[in-house]
């Protein structure tokens, strides 16, 4: 079917939405450019994981279609690395077709998934049903910097006074969710599950010990909080800046 098929969404007067391909087959990259250009949108083309996570750090995204099947690593973790600093709508390109590959993809983070081969029309209506469904925030990911403490997530980059923090896979998540939420509080619950999973809902001594690690890594004061913030009884909150 002609990428020109189907019926252009109309946009206002604010810039079409972006859309991020992350594929490394070049016969796809250049098939989904042409049929996501002739509806208008804009288009970022990545071959690898480490390419795609970058380009929507620096340039930003409405919408990232992501292929499970890349050169540099499995898209799956793509995905979870993405979801620690961006909430951009995903749609997963994937040749598994069996249940348990596309439950996999879903918890990792992905809003959907079209299996491979797939026809264009149905990848359009469905990125069209996910960006009316999400609020614009695809911009650029934010760097944190106060002079002291920099955080860039995209990069997982953590520097205190230019020194770069070795921090955990554990320690960085959370550290993320908390700057994702930056001035909110997230609470206990959220936290156990998104770092441990829905079973360990009542394991707060966990998270004390977590984040107990974090803030002598980060050189804060649970007393005199610089950066991380405890609501008794609630949960954490960022309050750098």
């Amino acid at each position: 079917m002609s990428p020109t098929d189907a019926t252009p969404p109309a946009f206002d007067s604010a810039p079409p939405p972006r859309v991020l391909v992350i594929d490394d087959e070049p016969q796809i990259r250049r098939f989904l450019d042409i049929s996501l250009r002739a509806q208008r949108y804009r288009v970022l083309l990545a071959a690898t994981g480490a390419e795609g996570l970058a380009l929507l750090a620096s340039q930003g995204a409405e919408l990232v279609v992501l292929d499970l099947g890349l050169p540099d690593r499995d898209g799956q973790d793509v995905l979870r690395d993405l979801r620690q600093w961006s909430a951009v709508p995903v749609i997963v390109l994937t040749v598994r077709a069996d249940e348990a590959g596309k439950v996999a993809a879903l918890d990792a983070g992905a809003n959907d998934y079209v299996t491979k081969p797939f026809g264009i029309q149905e990848l359009m209506a469905r990125i069209r049903v996910l960006l009316r469904g999400h609020a614009s925030g695809g911009g650029p990911v934010p760097v944190f910097d106060d002079g002291r403490l920099r955080i860039d997530l995209a990069h997982r980059d953590v520097r205190l006074d230019g020194t770069a923090l070795a921090l955990s896979r554990k320690e960085f998540a959370l550290l993320a969710l908390l700057v994702g939420h930056a001035g909110r509080v997230v609470t206990q619950p959220q936290l156990l599950r998104e770092l441990w999973g829905p079973t360990h809902q009542d394991d707060t001594h966990y998270l004390r010990i977590l984040v107990g690690k974090l803030r002598a890594k980060l050189g804060d004061d649970a007393s005199a909080p610089r950066y991380i913030a405890t609501e008794p009884g609630v949960g954490l909150r960022f309050v750098g800046g």
